[in-house]
């Protein structure tokens, strides 16, 4: 049976001085007014170069959920976390930090060079990246409202007619997104490693479903290399999920998908209020967690068409899906079936899955330490607001140096 109380499973990698270091970061953010002080300040004072400031970033928080500044430098973090059975799915994290065609042209470039360097390490099966790295967030936004608006009645119908509605101009520049994101697809089938399509904000998420479908109707034929995020805090995503497979079906490709519970709630819940529309997300916590649950067994049930990835920090939600594994007498290391947790959290879920002989992976971000700071301020916020989060990384930080006669 797994369980996720074992401390020594989940800290092994760490000594003694990163044990308290973690110790120390996790008590700081459990201060919300720390984090939104920081969170406030931080950018600004990383924009002025204000002395003192990256150093201090690069040996607190930015050491404990990233994975270095370079692709190389994540080398020794994945060597580190392949001693322990754990793989890593990785992500180039700046976010925002090109505009125009020519900056869209050099993320594909990046996100290749992701592929390339996955592809020679032992322990790295995914990568993951956001579309709005590779096109324009207004173009985005226009489709998914026409989208939204469309009397067709399936997803890609609904595509497909707004496609044919755009301005030429527009034509074209969505033609040179789909072939950004076909040379990555390409890339990453080559050279066996897994594409994770970053779920985005509901008002441009449509077309974001519509292309992730269309490269998996490619891609996916004999096995799964394009994988879909499903937020399933949003009260529409299990219904989703559901025609989700059914497309697949239909066109006789294997459904990937990675099942999360959401990283933008409180921007859209905003957002709703603003513009006076109903609110996406769900109504409260128990309905996200019996969605999140629903997803996971429907998928675990369908494996011979669906690959699936629990991307949860939710112990009770990890704990399900080995147990419907081990009912159904499916194998731990069943290639449709992957865990993952970020690096830097939750690693007695982590560690302990491994330990038991599940596909997990640490998602490790990379990139210069002021162009990932969004990313950072996003896992700082998370642990100060996710109930209990805080809390709990600390009672297993405690219970081990305990352990250790620390």
């Amino acid at each position: 049976m797994t369980s996720f109380e074992n401390t020594e499973n989940a800290f092994a990698y760490k000594s003694d001085a990163e044990l308290k270091k973690a110790q120390m970061l996790f008590r700081l953010m459990g201060s919300q007014f720390i984090v939104k002080t920081g969170a406030r300040l931080l950018p600004g004072m990383m924009k002025l170069r204000i002395p003192g400031t990256e150093w201090l970033v690069k040996k607190t928080i930015f050491s404990q959920f990233v994975g270095g500044e370079t692709l190389e430098a994540t080398k020794p973090v994945a060597a580190l976390l392949a001693r322990y059975d754990v793989q890593v799915i990785l992500d180039y994290g700046v976010e925002g930090g090109h505009n125009g065609e020519a900056g869209f042209d050099a993320s594909t470039q990046e996100f290749i060079r992701v592929i390339e360097y996955a592809a020679q390490q032992p322990s790295v099966p995914f990568m993951s990246i956001k579309l709005t790295g590779i096109v324009r967030f207004g173009l985005l936004e226009k489709m998914d409202e026409a989208m939204k608006n469309s009397s067709e009645t399936t997803l890609m119908k609904k595509y497909l007619s707004v496609i044919e509605n755009l301005e030429p101009s527009e034509k074209e520049e969505w033609k040179r997104v789909v072939e950004r994101l076909r040379k990555i697809c390409d890339k990453a089938n080559e050279m066996h490693v897994g594409v994770l399509v970053d779920a985005e904000e509901t008002w441009i998420q449509d077309p974001v479903d519509a292309l992730t479908m269309m490269m998996m109707d490619v891609y996916n034929r004999h096995k799964a290399v394009v994988y879909n995020t499903i937020q399933l805090y949003r009260h529409d995503r299990l219904e989703f999920l559901k025609l989700s497979f059914q497309a697949a079906q239909e066109r006789n490709f294997i459904l990937g998908v990675k099942l999360v519970r959401g990283a933008y709630m409180e921007k859209e819940r905003l957002r709703a209020a603003d513009m006076g529309y109903p609110s996406p997300i769900q109504k409260d916590k128990p309905s996200c967690d019996a969605d999140y649950d629903a997803g996971v067994a429907f998928c675990l049930e369908r494996l011979k068409h669906i690959s699936v990835m629990v991307a949860s920090h939710n112990e009770q939600s990890n704990l399900l899906a080995t147990q419907i594994m081990d009912s159904l007498n499916i194998p731990h290391q069943h290639p449709h079936v992957h865990f993952s947790q970020l690096f830097g959290m939750s690693d007695h879920i982590t560690f302990n899955l491994a330990k038991k002989g599940f596909n997990v992976s640490k998602y490790l971000p990379f990139g210069p330490t002021r162009e990932v700071i969004p990313y950072l301020m996003r896992r700082a916020e998370e642990n100060s607001s996710v109930s209990g989060q805080t809390g709990r990384e600390l009672l297993l930080i405690k219970k081990e140096l305990k352990r250790r006669g620390i």
